[in-house]
């Protein structure tokens, strides 16, 4: 039985690994709310953590494409999370009845997916990263065709974020639409142009009722993101020109992706327009308009191909069966640790362990530091395998 001070439960929304979602309203005022709880009757800190970080940023967001939330309240050991009920249903759930060769289905994607837009570009406004964008974190109001984003459980506030690499099973956010970077294997720093990545992983499969990258293998499905083109939007009620900001949205250098909410806006503007004025849409430059108004350096990796290729050359002998080690010298601050991380892309590919040790100039009374560093990350990666590859 449920049950939190002040508040009646009447159905039940979603039943997830972690959470459980409810519909109800507060007592005070009868207004309708929708209730998170943690599922777990004792919730580990990293949960609750996540808990009160989703809170603690959705509160001071009160703007129209943002859910609104209430308050955080005590629930057993842990919390829960009330928050506004607009009557909104997940897009995965608005969409799964609605066919690309229906009439009108253009126009209604082009409609919500300039209104994610404006969404996104107040998030960055806010300096806010959302990283968990997919279909079941956006609601829609099927009557009035309001649409929300929910789930700031693992939001940052900071404008860029380094992803450590860690064991896939303890890895932030849904590995379908998680980003190349947000995965800690592509020596690169996280910022807000990871949600466009999620948003066109998005995007691909309201357009085409499927992902582009389907496995049941994890390892597989990570190198996906990080290696593999998505295939072409082949379906034929798809305009190229839809089909090419999808795919510029989903590239693999954040780069090369738009750079700004407002120049995606532009280029769904621009489609909706014609398709409503002579009922198809002409192709287009896209990105024309796309313009980021901060200054950020590419993380690409200049200088340093010989040394790279030294390394990824040891370590394809190492994957046939040799033993290895390597060792980079230089001065602090040359770069050694970015050359040294662009090994984990290929080690994605083979199924392989990344470790590494530094040795440090305030740690030089430590004999043998890097390599006690080295096999702790390895320890720490081994004791986060599912329990029959700890077995193993």
């Amino acid at each position: 039985m449920l049950t939190i001070s002040g508040y009646q439960f009447s159905e039940a929304l979603y039943n997830g690994l972690r959470t459980l979602v409810y519909r109800g309203y507060r007592e005070i005022d009868n207004k309708p709310v929708v209730i998170k709880l943690q599922k777990n009757p004792y919730p580990s800190f990293s949960e609750l953590v996540q808990f009160r970080n989703q809170y603690t940023i959705a509160k001071n967001l009160h703007q129209p494409g943002i859910i609104e939330t209430y308050s955080l309240e005590p629930y057993q050991n842990g919390y829960a999370i009330v928050m506004e009920d607009f009557g909104g249903i997940s897009l995965k759930d608005y969409f799964t009845s609605r066919k690309p060769q229906s009439t009108g289905f253009l126009q209604e994607f082009l409609e919500i997916a300039i209104a994610l837009c404006n969404i996104l570009d107040t998030l960055y406004l806010d300096g806010i990263i959302h990283k968990y964008i997919k279909p079941s974190n956006i609601l829609i109001n099927p009557t009035a065709q309001e649409v929300k984003i929910i789930d700031f459980s693992i939001a940052s506030l900071l404008p860029r974020e380094t992803q450590t690499l860690i064991n896939l099973n303890v890895l932030e956010g849904t590995l379908a639409y998680i980003s190349p970077e947000q995965t800690g294997r592509m020596n690169c720093l996280i910022d807000y142009r990871t949600d466009f990545y999620s948003l066109g992983v998005t995007f691909y499969e309201l357009l085409t009722g499927e992902l582009p990258f389907q496995s049941n293998d994890v390892m597989e499905l990570l190198h996906c993101h990080i290696a593999k083109q998505p295939p072409e939007i082949s379906n034929a009620a798809i305009l190229q020109v839809l089909s090419d900001i999808v795919m510029k949205l989903m590239a693999k250098n954040v780069e090369d992706r738009y750079q700004s909410a407002l120049g995606i806006k532009y280029d769904l503007e621009n489609c909706l327009t014609q398709l409503q004025q002579t009922r198809q849409i002409q192709s287009f430059p896209i990105a024309q308009r796309d313009i980021c108004d901060r200054f950020t350096l590419p993380e690409k990796l200049y200088g340093r191909e010989q040394e790279v290729k030294t390394l990824l050359e040891a370590f394809d002998r190492v994957a046939n069966g040799a033993t290895k080690i390597m060792l980079v010298a230089g001065f602090s601050g040359i770069g050694k640790t970015a050359v040294v991380n662009e090994v984990h892309k290929p080690i994605v590919k083979q199924r392989g362990y990344f470790i590494k040790g530094k040795f440090d100039q305030f740690n030089r009374n430590i004999p043998f530091s890097a390599f006690v560093q080295a096999f702790r990350d390895l320890m720490g990666q081994l004791l986060t395998e599912s329990d029959q590859q700890v077995q193993q």
